[in-house]
């Protein structure tokens, strides 16, 4: 470990005195604000081109459907190997497509098959990116550390999303989504250089297995966890309402309603402030039973199709999104360190992909149902619905006992390993 320079921010937090975990803030800081300028990038540039929500929807499900196989693959693989070096893949793949989309944009009239294509290669390395981030932090700090950790990490990340997104509003409506696309692909080969100097290794491993007996390890693994996997279908059902009534809904109701792309790109930095107040509660936010809390919370996601169905005027929807940011975010910091906390680190990766896979593979037919809904009945009745059916999901995952009854472990208080991690810096 290496010295920092700013002795008070490293005794007020002391896992600033970890190099490798500066290292990964860094690159938490600049991924996010490169990809908050393809969020409000894509969406605009095929609603530019071809004017339609269904083509929307096809090419925000090409995006998420390589999920279906590319996050079980990362997951092992980042179990295998040091998991920086599969983030390093996974961006360099999103640089790929979103560069490539946004150069296909400024030449010209890119086609529906191209966007398509080029939102495939991007979703895949988006899949990749989620096993192995959720494998890698546990491994650069210690456990009485990991919720100081984890809260600055996903702090530092939403932080960057919200400046990303305030700026990638203005961007697009300045000098188009081609160039937010290609911002995006630059920003993604910048990571490349920080990931490659963390030191982090793969997990020990006593003896050598094929792929499939540590697919069915981790799929082992995840089913024994009843909180696990009831949480991960009820993230399925709400994901598949937030698809389907914020990300593809949104766009069409913000530039036809609300403003266009500078009112959408508000509202997602809006998400993202409620983002970071979230994160900074979580830094001490401890609940005795987390899996209850992140049920409950988890009916917040209502909160933003809630407010677009009820044509609320641009402020207040920003409200309501700040409201959904911070429970997405409380929300997400405790599934993340249960995770960490209760699943041996050799099969974190896999169990993740698990999770990613569950949780996103609803993420396409939201994509792909929100246009042909919004068609036939109205794109409010569909925000209406999308509501009713997050409350539902959540009410349902509070049944199991195991749900409600899981407590967080005994920790050491961060104090005490503050002073060792110093004392080895």
């Amino acid at each position: 470990m290496s010295a920092m320079p700013w002795p008070g921010l490293r005794r007020r937090f002391p896992v600033l005195a970890i190099r490798d975990f500066r290292l990964l803030l860094a690159d938490r800081l600049l991924a996010p604000a490169a990809t908050a300028f393809s969020l409000v990038g894509v969406a605009f540039a095929v609603l530019d081109v071809t004017g339609s929500t269904a083509d929307l929807s096809y090419v925000l499900a090409a995006q998420i459907l390589p999920s279906l196989v590319f996050a079980v693959a990362g997951g092992v693989v980042a179990d295998r190997i040091p998991p920086q070096r599969v983030i390093v893949a996974a961006n360099l793949m999103i640089a790929v497509g979103e560069g490539g989309f946004g150069v296909l944009v400024l030449a010209g009239h890119p086609r529906l098959w191209q966007m398509i294509a080029l939102e495939t290669l991007t979703g895949a390395g988006m899949a990749m990116f989620y096993p192995a981030s959720q494998a890698l932090l546990p491994r650069l700090v210690p456990a009485s550390l990991l919720q100081e950790a984890n809260a600055m990490s996903r702090l530092a990340m939403n932080a960057a999303q919200m400046g990303g997104a305030a700026a990638a509003g203005l961007f697009v409506a300045v000098a188009g989504p081609g160039w937010a696309l290609a911002t995006c692909g630059a920003g993604m080969i910048g990571t490349v250089p920080l990931l490659l100097a963390i030191h982090a290794t793969g997990a020990e491993r006593t003896s050598r297995t094929s792929l499939t007996r540590d697919l069915r390890d981790g799929w082992a693994e995840f089913v024994s966890h009843t909180w696990l996997w009831v949480i991960v279908a009820q993230f399925c059902v709400v994901l598949f309402a937030w698809y389907g009534g914020f990300q593809v809904l949104g766009p069409v109701i913000a530039r036809r309603y609300l403003g266009g792309p500078a009112a959408w790109g508000a509202i997602t930095a809006a998400d993202a402030v409620g983002l970071i107040i979230g994160g900074l509660i979580s830094f001490r936010f401890a609940p005795r039973r987390p899996m209850r809390f992140v049920v409950l919370i988890g009916g917040a996601c209502a909160i933003s199709p809630l407010s677009l169905a009820m044509r609320l005027p641009l402020p207040l929807v920003c409200a309501a999104a700040v409201g959904l940011g911070v429970a997405v975010e409380m929300m997400m910091v405790q599934w993340t360190l249960a995770l960490a906390r209760h699943i041996p680190p050799g099969k974190l990766a896999r169990v993740s992909s698990y999770d990613v896979l569950g949780s996103v593979m609803a993420m396409p037919a939201g994509a792909l149902a929100a246009g042909p809904i919004a068609a036939a009945i109205g794109v409010f009745p569909a925000e209406y619905g999308a509501a009713a059916l997050t409350a539902a999901a959540c009410l349902l995952a509070l049944v199991p006992r195991g749900v409600r009854s899981l407590r967080s472990p005994q920790i050491p208080r961060p104090g005490q390993e503050a002073e060792r991690v110093m004392a080895g810096s």
